[in-house]
């Protein structure tokens, strides 16, 4: 919230309930957390496929994409990925209001980081979903060589390796992709969605 009193929030004429409406949807922010390399953006990308097949209004707000654009000044400190959730949730929240159902793969690590989002999407609407992938399974994976390079060091504050990853408490939904077909995931994702 901007405590600046000059800066005042604009209602405009259309209700989100309307935008529901016109997509014939309810708007929710399914939240995917995990290590890297646990599958969160491939879940996440076919979840929007096969949302958009079904003719819902779907987006997909993608931990790297995101770094692209509207967070390419953070780092990877305590800090700047604690405003990395945040700027994310803030927009989900505002795709939310413009009837949209949002996807987001970040890693999130902290339960902190993840309460603060659903904090700012609102309860209502938010669903956490932990990509519980093991650790020796992300790093098999490996795609980006990220964890090879904490390895040895190149990388610090790397999540799993030399910073740590703190599990949901209780989330609406636990995927391990080592040992859950991609449809099954997709169909398991679907069913938490408000129609």
């Amino acid at each position: 919230m901007n405590s600046n009193r000059n800066v005042v929030w604009q209602g405009g004429q259309v209700r989100r309930s309307e935008r529901e409406d016109m997509f014939s949807q309810s708007a929710m922010t399914l939240w995917l957390t995990g290590l890297s390399a646990a599958g969160k953006s491939t879940l996440a990308f076919a979840l929007e496929r096969h949302l958009i097949d079904q003719g819902r209004a779907c987006y997909v707000l993608d931990g790297d994409n995101v770094r692209h654009g509207l967070n390419r000044n953070l780092g990877f400190s305590e800090v700047d990925r604690s405003e990395n959730i945040r700027r994310v949730a803030e927009v989900a929240r505002l795709m939310n209001d413009a009837g949209l159902i949002v996807v987001s793969a970040l890693i999130s690590p902290t339960i902190a980081d993840r309460n603060m989002a659903r904090g700012i999407i609102g309860v209502r609407d938010f669903r956490e979903v932990f990509v519980s992938t093991p650790l020796v399974v992300c790093e098999s994976r490996d795609p980006k060589g990220l964890y090879g390079r904490a390895r040895s060091g190149e990388l610090a504050h790397f999540t799993g390796v030399s910073a740590p990853y703190e599990p949901p408490e209780s989330p609406d939904l636990v995927i391990d992709t080592a040992a859950v077909e991609l449809d099954t995931a997709v169909k398991l994702m679907a069913a938490l969605i408000k129609t």
